[in-house]
């Protein structure tokens, strides 16, 4: 059988459920079906022999994203190498990190000022010129693929930039190109939304529509004025968006992350976010990567609490994203460290290892985006623990304006009237590396930042790195220096990377030297052992201590207890695994009780504990 023989057979099965979507969401409207269909084939037919074989050999070993193998990390092109030939010069650094994943955040064509960290797209098939060529994406890609490394990029779903052609066309008054957004002549029906529909940012970006003077008319704007919503309700912004998506596969994307799911559909009266259409999408590009990149997986950014991510893995036999963004547990993981009380954590870590297995989450303890105190609040209030004022607590111990506190973090899209902020900030910032002044204290923030790194290693799922954290990069405050910048904390995390410090990995009297080798032997002994298999049976357990996280992980008979100590003090509980051994120096656990230092975790491999619950697949 030929690949195309091959591809329309996968056209085939997906056909009929295709269709029934596709024209329930658009009223029967065959003639953009058969518009979609033909746009399938030919991006099928322009994809390189080298993306076909590997989409085959996927195909073949259809599992391989739940490896414990993988490990990723996240960058962007211009702070880490420059630009995108940089990055392939440093893939030998990114080798030693032990990366075989690489999130490349956004690169695609946008106007500087106007740009939203890159979420304001103004071309989506061009690369911001200062990075390089989309032949220079191809080309790495091509290396990568080489040497073992999986891409991914971020696909902007729900707008474009003001300065996209569709955007300007309706802004001269293009009514097709228009047909593409949400206009209006006056304010009487975006008032009606705004009844209904929650701000995005109410400091920064207050309201959700903006006023265009020179064409008199009033657009829709989630996000900042100058990105303009897409209307998914036209299918014709459906079928250009999912050209747009495969155009970027077949330039060698292994995984595509679609930034801002939840809010593509929008309905007047109600929220506008998680509407049962955006489901209806999500399936339709599961399906139409299939046919056409059957390799490439979607990964799908949704920041909210649990019960609202879950739907977007669909269900195995119809599935929307393989992989999602495991948000809850990377903020509850703070609000852990600063309270030194691990119940939240363990009940939410409850839920997501009760997940079906096949159910993948990639877990991070940062990215570029900042931490939103998201928390199950009501389920906090039986400790006592009000949101408004809980927060407060979060983010003062975290900026360092509480007595005692190590961290220095920033506060972002501060909102007084509600008591409410964001966090941005590094991982060794956070853990207490940068006001460190003592030896000791720097023992400290380093055992801190090894045991969260451990803890997320732990998880089930694809655990990312973000770039530095390897090397205990501190906040960067320049970014205050820059006017295009200065009114965005986030980029106190998103500087440069130290390559001088980078330099000092491999000495073990250094802060990046200690760092940079205790992660790398967790990495691998995190490969080494399928146990770690992000679809193995895990289970959390009471440890004894309030203080003490308990996970228990399983996969063909191996089993590896994990406890984590959260707090700045030592702490002594009962052993959960006797007869066990240390994964990470091999001696023996015997005896009845256990000691951790503050901040202290333990790998134990072989127990006589009771095994971890098979998970449901």
């Amino acid at each position: 059988m030929t690949e195309l023989e091959k591809m329309e057979q996968r056209l085939q099965e997906s056909y009929d459920e295709l269709k029934w979507l596709y024209c329930e969401l658009y009223q029967n409207n065959t003639a953009a079906f058969e518009y979609f269909l033909e746009m399938l084939r030919r991006n099928f037919k322009e994809r390189r022999a080298s993306l076909r074989s590997l989409d085959e050999k996927r195909l073949a070993d259809p599992d391989w994203y739940y490896s414990n193998q993988l490990l990723g990390m996240m960058l962007y092109v211009d702070a880490f190498a420059g630009n995108l030939k940089g990055v392939r010069e440093k893939l030998p650094y990114l080798q030693e990190c032990g990366v075989n994943y690489l999130h490349l955040m956004p690169l695609l064509k946008t106007v500087k000022e106007r740009s939203d960290g890159g979420y304001a797209v103004a071309d989506f098939r061009c690369v911001q010129p200062e990075l390089g060529t989309m032949e220079d994406l191809e080309e790495l890609s091509d290396v990568c693929h080489e040497k073992g490394i999986s891409l991914c990029l971020d696909f902007v779903m729900n707008h474009t930039s003001e300065d996209h052609p569709w955007a300007k066309a309706a802004r001269a008054g293009d009514e097709l190109a228009r047909s593409r957004y949400f206009f209006f002549d006056n304010w009487e029906i975006p008032n009606q939304y705004e009844q209904t529909v929650p701000q995005v940012f109410p400091t920064t970006a207050p309201g959700n529509f903006t006023w265009l003077d020179d064409c008199g008319k009033v657009v829709m704007t989630f996000f900042y004025p100058y990105q303009w919503d897409l209307n998914y309700a036209n299918p014709m912004v459906f079928n250009d968006m999912t050209d747009n998506l495969l155009f970027l596969a077949n330039r060698g994307m292994d995984v595509i992350r679609l930034d801002a799911i939840p809010y593509i559909w929008k309905q007047l009266g109600t929220d506008c976010r998680n509407l049962p259409q955006v489901h209806t999408l999500a399936r339709m590009l599961n399906l139409a990567c299939y046919v056409v990149c059957p390799g490439v997986l979607l990964l799908g950014e949704v920041v909210m609490e649990p019960q609202k991510v879950a739907p977007y893995f669909g269900t195995l036999s119809k599935p929307e994203c393989q992989m999602l963004y495991n948000v809850t547990t990377m903020c509850t993981t703070w609000h852990t460290l600063a309270t030194r009380d691990v119940r939240l954590l363990r009940r939410q870590l409850e839920q997501v290892f009760a997940l079906p297995g096949h159910h993948l989450f990639q877990n991070y303890l940062r990215c570029h985006d900042d931490i939103g105190w998201g928390l199950d609040y009501p389920w906090l209030l039986q400790f006592g623990n009000q949101e408004v004022p809980h927060k407060k607590y979060l983010n003062d111990w975290f900026t360092g304006s509480w007595q005692g506190s190590p961290s220095r973090g920033e506060l972002y899209n501060d909102d007084p009237r509600l008591g409410d902020a964001r966090l941005c900030g590094t991982t060794a910032s956070l853990c207490g590396l940068e006001t460190a002044d003592t030896p000791e204290k720097e023992e400290q923030a380093l055992r801190c930042d090894l045991m969260l790194h451990a803890m997320m290693l732990t998880q089930s799922g694809l655990p990312v790195l973000y770039s530095g954290d390897e090397i205990g990069q501190l906040n960067d405050y320049s970014y205050r220096e820059d006017p295009e910048k200065c009114s965005d904390s986030r980029y106190v995390h998103r500087g440069h990377f130290r390559w001088d410090l980078a330099e000092r990995r491999s000495d073990p009297n250094t802060v990046q030297g200690k760092l940079f080798a205790s992660l790398r032997k967790l990495e691998n002994l995190r490969a080494d052992h399928r146990a770690f298999r992000a679809d193995a049976a895990a289970e959390v357990f009471d440890a004894g201590s309030d203080a003490v996280l308990g996970i228990r992980r399983c996969f063909d008979g191996e089993l590896i207890t994990a406890v984590f100590n959260f707090s700045e003090n030592p702490c002594e509980i009962s052993n959960p695994a006797k007869g066990s051994n240390s994964l990470l120096t091999g001696e023996p656990f015997y005896g009845d009780t256990l000691s951790l230092p503050g901040y202290g975790f333990l790998w134990m491999i072989g127990s006589n504990a009771v095994s971890a619950g098979e998970r449901d697949d």
